[in-house]
């Protein structure tokens, strides 16, 4: 199929894109945040609200884009893939605040500083999610590729619907080894600081530690969310900005949840049953119209947070994490 949105086309929406999206974060950062502080849940609650209506927005300019351009059907498909892809990094970026959440806890990072962690591991996720697309738009053309994606995300989302909660352990992390081989790590935080100087010795934070972790697990998130999404469309302009805008609503979405992860345990269940929809679309139903698409992952996705309030979560006996050798 004929991409509607080449790069070679194309290449000055997404550097405009990227531009806007890299000024957002720095008025975030410079401005809304620019004194660390305890992000509450009004202000998440608004922020997130703020992302989700961009999303949403950005997906009506995109439909009367295409709908201008294309034609109407075009314009209605190119809408419903953007929201489908959209709405399967939402329900992913769940998973990733649990993580998140056993993350901090292990290295008993302060409210007043994880704000600060997921914003540049944001600024990571973007850089590697955008070479992630790039190869996928790559290796998409050739059709063995989708069927192999379309099997892996089959028996991703098989073992996540039948494994049961596994501890984190982010001291087997082969990167924070080898960090720790090379730079000394200190066990007290200085500030917001990632770097200190410990008798005159350059060393590593517990924040920096953190986020090396953090950015580590999220290129791991990416080898199951992007061909995800590569099963709904074909297009990886949809790809790069509905990650993107699902990336950006990650951290005040983390501050939302974090105290309420516990009442959405079936939710797992249902991105476990999408992943598994979308692989058996790309291998076997690569004709489905992506309506029917969407309309699947809305009811699985409604369906395991309503189940999650209806059915309580058996208590797990079982510790959650080792403790930080270094803490």
């Amino acid at each position: 199929m004929t991409e509607l949105f080449p790069f070679a086309s194309y290449w000055w929406f997404y550097a405009g894109f990227t531009a806007l999206v890299l000024v957002l974060l720095a008025l975030d950062l410079g401005v809304f945040h620019r004194d660390d502080h305890v992000v509450s849940l009004r202000e998440a609650t608004i922020w997130t609200a703020i992302w989700v209506t961009g999303a949403l927005l950005f997906n009506a300019g995109l439909y009367y884009y295409a709908t201008d351009k294309f034609g109407e059907e075009v314009g209605r498909r190119v809408g419903l893939e953007f929201l489908a892809g959209y709405l399967v990094e939402e329900s992913l970026s769940v998973d990733n605040i649990f993580v998140f959440i056993m993350l901090f806890r292990y290295f008993a990072i302060p409210p007043i500083y994880q704000h600060r962690i997921l914003f540049f591991g944001i600024l990571g996720a973007i850089f590697f999610r955008a070479i992630f697309i790039a190869l996928g738009a790559v290796l998409m053309q050739y059709h063995w590729v989708v069927i192999l994606f379309g099997v892996f995300l089959i028996f991703t989302g098989a073992k996540m619907l039948f494994s049961k909660d596994e501890s984190v352990h982010p001291s087997e992390n082969p990167l924070l080894k080898l960090m720790r081989r090379f730079l000394p790590v200190t066990n007290h935080f200085h500030g917001h600081d990632f770097f200190a100087r410990v008798n005159g010795v350059l060393a590593a934070t517990p924040l920096l530690v953190t986020l090396l972790v953090v950015e580590t697990t999220d290129i791991v998130f990416a080898l199951d969310s992007v061909p995800a999404v590569y099963g709904l469309t074909k297009e990886p302009l949809i790809v790069f900005t509905s990650n993107i805008f699902a990336i950006l609503g990650l951290r005040s979405m983390y501050f939302v949840l974090a105290d309420a992860i516990d009442r959405f345990h079936l939710l797992k269940h249902g991105v476990a049953l999408v992943l598994v929809f979308v692989g058996l679309k790309m291998s076997l139903f690569a004709g489905l119209p992506i309506v029917v698409s969407l309309a699947v992952i809305c009811v699985v996705l409604a369906g395991s947070i309503v189940l999650s309030f209806m059915v309580a979560k058996k208590p797990v006996v079982a510790a959650e994490m080792e403790p930080d050798p270094n803490n």
